[in-house]
C-alpha cells in the first residue's frame, strides 16, 4: 500500500491530546461538526482532506488562533486549552513573517523566544538544506525555500506536539521525501507531530495514522490498515488497493 518502514501502531502509547464534540460555523456555513478524536504521544497523525474540507479551520481552533463555537480540546492530564502554548505550537501555510530579517534571524528568534531546541539547529539546517539560505531575507525566498526555512524554525520549538499546515506545499519531489524524512526524524526524538495535508500520496509516506476530514466531518480515524477494514465493511465495496481508494471510499 505505502512505506512502513519506522512506522508506530502501538496502542498503549499515551493519549496527549483529546478532541471533543468541536464545532465551529461561519454564519450558515458549517465548517466543522462534532470533531472527536484522539492524539497520542510520539505519532505522526495525518489530517487528510480535500481542499474544503475544514482542515485549517480545525488546526487553528486547536493552537487557539480562534474560538471553537463548542466543544473542547484536552491534553494529557485532562487539563483544557488554557495549557495549550505549553503543548502546542502550530505552523500555518504560506506565511512569510519578517520579510526584511534573514532566515538566521527567524532561526535565532526561535531559539531565544521559545527557548527552543539549541543542540538541533546543525541537525536540522542540515536535514532542510537551508544552510546556502540562512543569509537571506526572508522576504527573498521562494516558496519551496520559505517552506523549508519555516519547518526549520518550527522544529527548533520545544513544544512537544507541533501542529503543521500543508509540510510539503511549494516543494519539489526531492525536497518532500528529505523533509518527509525529517519529521519522521523529529518524531522518531519523541515529539508528537500532527500535519495536515490534502495530498495522499504525501500522506502516506509519513504518517502512522490518520484522522479523513470531510465536509467538516470526521469520517475515520486510525492506521491505513484500519481505515481499510472499515471501508471493506462498506455494502458493495471491495477491499481497496491503496489507500486513495480508501479515502474515497470513506469520504
Amino acid at each position: 500500500m505505502h512505506e512502513t518502514s519506522g512506522r508506530l501502531d502501538d496502542r498503549s502509547r499515551p493519549t496527549i491530546v483529546t478532541v471533543t464534540g468541536l464545532a465551529k460555523t461561519y454564519g450558515s456555513v458549517v465548517a466543522l461538526d462534532n470533531i472527536a478524536f484522539a492524539v497520542r504521544r510520539g505519532e505522526i497523525l495525518g489530517l487528510i482532506g480535500p481542499n474544503g474540507a475544514g482542515k485549517t479551520t480545525l488546526f487553528e481552533c486547536l493552537a487557539g488562533v480562534q474560538a471553537a463555537d463548542k466543544g473542547a480540546v484536552a491534553f494529557g492530564d485532562g487539563h483544557e486549552t488554557a495549557c495549550r502554548g505549553d503543548v502546542l505550537f502550530y505552523l500555518p501555510d504560506g506565511i512569510a513573517p519578517w520579510p526584511h530579517q534573514s532566515v538566521a534571524w527567524g532561526l535565532r528568534f526561535f531559539l531565544d523566544f521559545f527557548g527552543g531546541r539549541q543542540d538541533l539547529y546543525e541537525e536540522v539546517v542540515g536535514r532542510l538544506d537551508i544552510k546556502p539560505l540562512v543569509s537571506q531575507r526572508i522576504g527573498d525566498l521562494s516558496q519551496g525555500q520559505r517552506k523549508r526555512a519555516m519547518l526549520a524554525m518550527a522544529l527548533l520549538t520545544p513544544q512537544p506536539v507541533l501542529l503543521i499546515d500543508e509540510p510539503f506545499e511549494g516543494l519539489d519531489l526531492r525536497q518532500s521525501r528529505e523533509t518527509a524524512k525529517t519529521l519522521r526524524w523529529d518524531a522518531s526524538l519523541g515529539r508528537t507531530l500532527f500535519v495536515s495535508i490534502h495530498q495522499i500520496s504525501d500522506a502516506g509516506r509519513i504518517c502512522d495514522r490518520f484522522v479523513l476530514l470531510s465536509g467538516g466531518h470526521v469520517c475515520g480515524e486510525g492506521t491505513a490498515a484500519e481505515l481499510a477494514s472499515l471501508a471493506g465493511n462498506r455494502p458493495g465495496f471491495a477491499a481497496p488497493a491503496d489507500f486513495e481508494e480508501i479515502f474515497l471510499a470513506l469520504t
